[in-house]
């Protein structure tokens, strides 16, 4: 430690005790803005007249809230979007503040409003912000009523064109809203920025960059103390800065502090810190700003890979949309808590944001629970995708208009609101720019010489099985010598590419790539640190041996053996995000009545696919055994008429699917059992009779296959090696006889945020699981809490989410609980013909 650190340490121990000594503290920062809000539809876009309206008449809400997913499901609506609507929604608050002027700066914040939003404050206009997953704030001072009469905030969000995104977006204040009060001379919003450029198990420097905004008419002296807290709460370092401060005008100081054997976050031992920045005008606390950050080291290496913390570290990602099946796109943060934890359980250790940012409190969630994250910010640039179909753009119809329209005047502002916002999180390790962007300059597909017809632009012959037909050099060629139109994407991406740097440099950019071999020769590629590519893994020996010292990896995949093989087997390749982890709403188009799933891991509710199993196997460094079923005819697999073993139809059988979790058929049909396992061989056993061995050596995509005759009874799977015995057992169940209810908390605060997860399941007689049969359920509360909603994940029905009935698929649902400000007992019934009701008494205090 040197003599200045000692130096500032000392006098930071006077500053403290002196504060402490006079009683002076400064004052709450945030307040929570979610609570007592106005909502109404409104029948047009037009923006109102005369402001604030009188809203005596409108329901009463309470934030985040999505009114599109309290609507029905219906055909008339667009399946790109999910078959639900969007339309026009306005917004107001009534509060109060302080009637004396001098109280200082009074701020609003918004984490994301679904979209085309405008903002007022008692009538005057503060702003707009068109993009729906952009943070924004105002400020409020020069508006607010100083009378003692009530303020009224009101917000019109214009989602009319309710088609504008390929995936279900959700519409209205869908996330946290907070009024922030502040001195005249304060941190500004997303003020700090906490970066550890040195970091190893025996001491890390942290750097601490922080804004300080005088707002008071003249020069101000002001002491800037920065406090660094374990996640303990203990205080372990400290440091101050002296600086005057010219009025209207904005300073940046750097402090330096180091941190003795510091606890670094990483993905299994996610630790925190953070640093408390005080700022004190003549010894009194007029503000204090709290910055969450972590202690790590990120490298990245062509031919090498990623290194975390100096170890070298795969990603083991998941690509995830930002709804959460019944609650929409205003995800509790106990519902992605749950989700979260169900992904981490099943070996995941990286989340994409795809294809925008998400919030605050999803980020948050990531730094406490150990992912890494990259984090999205578009799907269009200059040119916008189709968003029915994919590809350019197909449809002129007024709905289906997105984000390209606001692209030239607000990208850079986007982009820089959600980085300052983002770039504290120890989660986030890279940025990417944007998602498979090439689709929309038709000059990359023609390029290739796979795409021979205009007038089919999805016919793309054999480029998804093939490598590149042309060398790097005359690929080039066939580039610069392509029609092209206003923007050129390699242009677009440097800019922005420059917009990320001029914010942050401790991360790489990356974007995903979906026609790479024209991105590596057009200079798109260059434009961003790495790059990731989507769906073309055949392409990744083809990149390094052309482009050695650019490193590639995988950003989007289908989620197969072969993608996860890339990873192991090519040097540099460090991560594979499969599409997706968890299912979601939206891209559905035409497929009434029909959605399709996406989900690779868990359903639109939340519960384990089969896919759960067999990225566990794989990525989680412990012993698995699991079986699916499926009808032989469903699988993509046949007979061989020789030995009876499951032969594939096709190159493309071996992948795992999702198969059934049960052993319930009819006598005598051909069934394919696939067993999930890290073991070297496993026994499959059907009522204690051996149906033989099979071994990982001949399952090319690690799953293991018998085709057997069905009978009913119990089929097993046992695998032994040395000492360690595994086995796994599905059993044929009989009629329901019961059903039995489950929650995943008893006790909730009265927070009115807090959520519990009820779950619904029919059994038979022995107690087993019945997945072949459903019932019509009824959910009833008695007590003070909401029923925020019900689902099943049954993809090929629309059952409302808002409502407290449901038929169950695959003999369960699910039903979610969120606490009021009352504390008491809340019991919650389900209801079914012909069972006996059960009941679950929750506690919330």
């Amino acid at each position: 430690m040197n003599i200045k650190t000692i130096q500032n340490q000392l006098m930071c121990f006077a500053i403290v005790a002196l504060v402490l000594c006079s009683g002076l503290y400064a004052q709450e920062r945030e307040q929570d803005f979610n609570f007592e809000w106005k909502f109404t539809l409104l029948d047009d876009n037009k923006i109102p007249n005369t402001l604030p309206l009188n809203d005596s008449k409108w329901r009463d809400v309470r934030l985040p809230h999505d009114w599109s997913v309290e609507a029905s499901f219906s055909d008339k609506w667009d399946g790109a979007t999910g078959y639900l609507p969007g339309g026009v929604g306005v917004y107001q608050k009534h509060f109060k503040t302080s009637k004396s002027p001098d109280h200082g700066k009074t701020y609003i914040l918004f984490d994301g409003v679904y979209n085309n939003a405008t903002f007022w404050l008692n009538g005057k206009e503060l702003g707009k912000n068109p993009y729906g997953y952009s943070p924004v704030y105002f400020d409020l001072t020069d508006k607010l009523k100083t009378d003692g009469t009530d303020n009224i905030i009101t917000v019109h969000v214009d989602h009319s064109r309710y088609v504008d995104s390929r995936w279900y977006t959700g519409s209205g204040i869908y996330r946290n809203v907070k009024l922030i009060t502040t001195d005249y001379v304060h941190i500004p919003i997303w003020g700090t920025f906490v970066t550890t450029p040195e970091v190893s198990s025996n001491q890390a420097l942290v750097n601490i960059e922080t804004s300080i905004k005088n707002d008071y008419g003249k020069t101000k002296n002001v002491t800037l103390k920065t406090e660094i807290f374990n996640g303990q709460g203990k205080r372990i370092a400290v440091t101050a800065s002296d600086l005057k401060i010219a009025s209207k005008k904005t300073t940046k100081v750097s402090q330096s502090i180091s941190v003795l054997n510091p606890l670094l976050w990483e993905p299994d031992n996610p630790n925190m810190y953070k640093t408390v920045s005080s700022l004190l005008i003549k010894n009194k606390v007029v503000e204090t700003y709290e910055t969450p950050f972590g202690i790590r080291d990120i490298v990245f290496k062509a031919k090498e890979g990623f290194f975390l913390n100096g170890k070298s570290t795969f990603m083991k990602g998941v690509c995830l949309h930002h709804d959460a099946g019944l609650v929409g796109s205003a995800v509790p943060k106990g519902v992605w808590r749950r989700r979260l934890q169900l992904l981490k359980d099943g070996g995941v250790n990286a989340i994409r944001t795809s294809h925008n940012p998400f919030s605050q409190e999803f980020l948050d969630l990531c730094d406490e629970m150990g992912f890494l994250v990259q984090n999205e910010i578009f799907d269009e640039f200059d040119y916008p995708k189709d968003k029915r179909q994919n590809y350019h753009d197909r449809h002129d119809d007024y709905i289906s208009r997105g984000y390209t329209e606001h692209f030239q005047k607000w990208g850079q502002s986007d982009l820089t609101r959600t980085i300052l916002r983002d770039r504290n999180h120890p989660s986030v390790v890279q940025w990417s720019i944007g998602n498979e962007i090439e689709w929309t300059y038709l000059n990359y597909r023609y390029s290739t010489g796979f795409w021979k017809n205009p007038d089919n632009p999805q016919d793309a012959g054999d480029f998804w099985g093939n490598i590149p037909m042309y060398s790097p050099e005359e690929l080039k060629k066939r580039y610069e010598a392509s029609k092209k139109g206003d923007y050129i994407l390699a242009e677009t991406a440097e800019r922005l590419n420059g917009w990320v740097k001029n914010l942050d440099t401790t991360r790489p950019t990356t974007a995903n790539l979906i026609i790479p071999q024209i991105s590596h020769v057009s200079g798109y590629a260059d434009a961003v640190d790495l790059v990731g590519y989507s769906y073309r893994n055949i392409e990744i020996p083809w990149a390094q041996t052309h482009f050695p010292s650019k490193q590639v990896t995988i950003n989007e995949c289908p989620g197969t053996w072969d993608d996860w093989k890339q990873v192991l087997e090519y040097p540099g390749v460090f991560s594979m995000f499969m599409w997706t982890g968890i299912d979601y709403l939206g891209e559905s188009y035409e497929r009434w009545p029909g959605r399709r799933p996406w989900g690779d891991m868990l359903d639109l509710a939340g519960f384990k696919l089969q896919g759960f199993n067999y990225f566990k196997s794989i990525w989680k460094d412990e012993s698995h055994l699991s079986i699916g079923t499926l009808p032989i005819a469903e699988s993509g697999f046949t007979i061989d008429s020789l030995s009876g073993f499951a032969i594939p139809e096709k190159k493309s059988s071996y992948k795992w699917r999702d198969s059934n979790m049960h052993w319930n058929y009819k006598e005598n049909d051909t069934i394919l059992v696939e067993v999930c396992s890290n073991y070297a061989t496993v026994e499959l056993l059907l009522n204690g009779k051996s149906l033989g061995y099979r071994s990982m050596s001949e399952s090319p995509d690690r799953l293991m296959r018998w085709a057997i005759p069905f009978q009913p009874g119990k089929l097993e799977a046992r695998a032994v090696l040395g000492n360690e015995k595994q086995q796994a057992a599905l059993q044929t169940t009989s009629k329901p006889e019961r059903l039995v209810l489950k929650t995943d908390k008893t006790k909730l605060k009265a927070d009115a945020y807090d959520v519990a997860h009820l779950v619904v399941q029919l059994e038979d007689e022995n107690g087993l699981p019945v997945k072949t049969e459903n019932s019509n359920v009824e959910f009833t509360i008695e007590g003070s809490a909401k029923l925020l909603g019900v689902d099943s994940a049954n993809f090929n029905k629309h059952q409302d989410f808002q409502s407290n009935t449901i038929e169950t698929f695959k003999g369960r649902a699910l039903a979610i609980i969120q606490s009021t400000k009352t504390s008491g007992t809340v019991t919650i019934t389900a209801k079914a013909d012909g069972f006996a009701s059960q009941s679950i008494e929750l506690t919330i205090k």
